[in-house]
């Protein structure tokens, strides 16, 4: 059977290209005489015969000649449905040169006649190109023709903003392309000299103030956003302005795709979230400050995790004497080993899978192979399913870090970073009390060992495992309803590589017992987060996606805080970056309170949280939190006021 189809499309192709060569010679004979047609103006009578003489002569040869050429620039060869500028250029050539050997035979057969009209060369060789043109180009327009035509009838109306150089690219292959479905009805630029001129043929409209104004009047379902070198600041102006017109939105990733040459419709992106934040992503120097990772050997718990994986992603590119990636979750760990194999093939890499929960084996694991730095992000970070298995948040969170802490000061470890969250200030949950615990371990472990024990805090970050974003999405595709707790709800966000980056810078500033806290910038209601995201899906918040308020779940707050009352304010050299004072304790209580919880959790105590409450005071479980509403309120009362004073 493939013998047969082989064969029957080598007949097809054999046809193809007779039928060429039988054009081209019809179209080498019609150039030769109409060009001296065309010089007499089409009267026949007028043209003398001693100029048709030598035409006639020289004409089986120019036949023969000219085909050897269009044979040798491959115009018999090449698949012209797909001609582009080098078809284009071989044809151009092959026909010139045959208006050059023309010429010259003509000469040489004028011997006996007479040589014809100069104008002759000049016209042979301008209707050879029109007619070879034709009839390989001819194809091509016409299957494109075809093509948009059907297109057409599923078409999406875009809107693109920017009439720059990486506009024009994106509009250029939008509108030549055979089987885009996009048709580019308008362009929005801030430049009033742009405004009413065209970019391949579509018209400038205006500036930001016409964009909802356009979308209506000409019907538009996409918006592109064109302008890589924006400010995040303005880019949010901008798509604050779009997400009122119901339509889908896509960018460019950045400027760096423009130098690169890498703008085209490909490189487009569904516009995010993290767009409308507002601000400029957070940068720190990395370079100068993670030069202390280098040709160091770094271990990584919850390496596998959405925090664990960029950190191993960001200290695998500071040239690390060794990284160590250790996670329960065999799956997590594989793709961020194979990720980081493929981008650092020269990495010395090894990724262990273990429970910080198992003494014997982390203990196995420090003693092999002896970390200089520890970075502790292995948790469990899921507020409701932790009230549901208060036992294993601190089996997990609290022990897991002991005996992890423990195993870095008896191996010697020179610095050991934990990974906390904002949840530990005044928890009302117990994954944000058992936090807490950990930050005062890792406190009290700093002021016995020789290691630099210190903590981060930070808030919610965008895109991470259990982040509502993913979540709104997910909702967001399946038709809805897109689900949040409570209209008022209030958290702090952070792209992953930011919070990372500072994670990394703060390590660098430890001199050991500090809890470092990162600045989240500006507070944000997930109410605004879905409808946002809704909008820039280009539907409609009510109409194609509803949202529906669950309650707050099990433990979970209006807010979150940053700093406890007593524990003050230290800055460091990041603005982005600050110190709480460590809070006394004692130390007698705190570990008889430890071995309490240890008893407990093993044995699958129903009243874990009440030996919380006696380990951490600030600890109010939601069922207790009454007697605070009070100050929550006042504290819910300063929050909105900051948000107004922003908006």
């Amino acid at each position: 059977m493939k013998d047969r189809e082989k064969k029957t499309i080598n007949i097809v192709k054999v046809y193809r290209q007779v039928a060429l060569v039988i054009y081209d010679i019809i179209s080498i004979i019609a150039a030769s005489y109409l060009a001296i047609l065309m010089r007499y103006e089409f009267h026949v009578a007028n043209i003398p015969d001693h100029f048709l003489t030598p035409v006639n002569e020289f004409l089986p040869i120019n036949i023969l000649i000219t085909l050897a050429f269009f044979y040798g620039f491959r115009l018999y060869h090449s698949l012209w449905a797909y001609a582009g500028e080098s078809e284009l250029q071989n044809l151009v050539v092959a026909c010139v040169l045959s208006g050059v050997v023309n010429g010259i035979g003509l000469q040489f057969f004028k011997i006996r006649s007479q040589a014809v009209p100069q104008s002759y060369y000049f016209m042979y060789t301008f209707l050879l190109i029109t007619f070879i043109f034709i009839s390989r180009f001819s194809y091509r327009f016409l299957r494109s023709q075809k093509h948009k035509q059907e297109n057409k009838k599923n078409s999406t109306s875009v809107m693109v903003i920017g009439a720059g150089e990486a506009a024009n690219i994106i509009i250029k292959e939008i509108v030549t392309s055979n089987y885009s479905t996009m048709v580019i009805r308008c362009i929005i630029d801030d430049d009033k000299n742009k405004w009413g001129r065209y970019i391949q043929g579509i018209r400038v409209a205006g500036g930001r103030d016409k964009i909802i104004e356009c979308a209506d009047l000409y019907d538009i379902d996409e918006i592109i956003l064109a302008i890589p070198s924006a400010s995040r600041s303005e880019l949010s102006k901008i798509l604050t302005i779009c997400k009122e017109t119901n339509c889908k939105l896509q960018s460019l990733p950045g400027v760096y795709q423009l130098v690169n040459g890498e703008v085209n419709v490909s490189k487009l992106r569904d516009v995010e979230i993290e767009d409308l934040l507002g601000r400029e992503p957070i940068s720190v120097d990395i370079d100068s400050i993670i030069g202390y990772v280098s040709g160091k050997v770094v271990l990584v718990t919850g390496g596998g995790g959405s925090i664990g994986s960029e950190l191993c992603r960001q200290i695998a590119g500071h040239k690390p004497k060794q990284l160590i990636i250790v996670d329960i979750y065999e799956n997590n760990a594989y793709d961020i080993q194979q990720e980081l194999k493929i981008k650092y093939p020269e990495l010395n890499l090894v990724v262990l899978i273990a429970s910080v929960r198992n003494t014997s084996r982390i203990n196995w694991i420090f003693d092999t192979y002896h970390p200089d730095i520890v970075y502790h992000a292995a948790a469990h970070k899921h507020v409701p399913l932790m009230e549901d298995s208060p036992n294993e948040a601190i089996k997990n969170n609290v022990f897991g870090t002991w005996k992890t802490a423990m195993a870095a000061a008896m191996s010697g470890t020179r610095k050991f970073v934990m990974i906390s969250t904002d949840k530990a200030v005044n928890p009302t949950n117990i994954m944000g009390a058992s936090k807490r615990i950990c930050e005062m371990i890792i406190q009290t472990f700093n002021r016995h060992y020789d290691t630099e024990f210190v903590a981060v805090r930070f808030g919610n970050v965008l895109g991470s495992n259990g982040s509502v974003i993913p979540l709104f999405k997910r909702q967001i595709a399946a038709g809805g309803p897109v689900t949040v707790t409570d209209p008022e709800i209030i958290r702090y966000f952070m792209t992953i590589p930011e919070a990372v980056s500072l994670v990394l810078q703060a390590g660098a500033y430890a001199k050991g017992g500090e809890i470092f806290i990162l600045d989240m910038g500006e507070p944000v209601k997930i109410l605004d987060l879905a409808e946002n995201l809704i909008k820039l899906s280009g539907l409609k918040v009510g109409e194609d996606i509803k949202i529906e308020f669950t309650g707050l779940r099990p433990g979970e707050k209006l807010f979150e805080e940053m700093l406890m009352d007593e524990e003050g304010m230290q800055d460091t050299a990041n603005k982005m970056i600050h110190i709480g004072r460590p809070i006394e304790l004692n130390e007698t209580e705190f570990f008889q309170g430890l071995e309490k919880l240890n008893d407990a959790s093993k044995a699958e105590s129903q009243n874990i949280r009440d030996l919380v409450k006696e380990v951490v005071t600030t600890y109010h479980p939601k069922s207790n939190a009454d007697q605070h509403c009070e100050e929550h309120e006042k504290q819910m009362a300063r929050v909105a006021a900051k948000i107004n004073a922003t908006e």
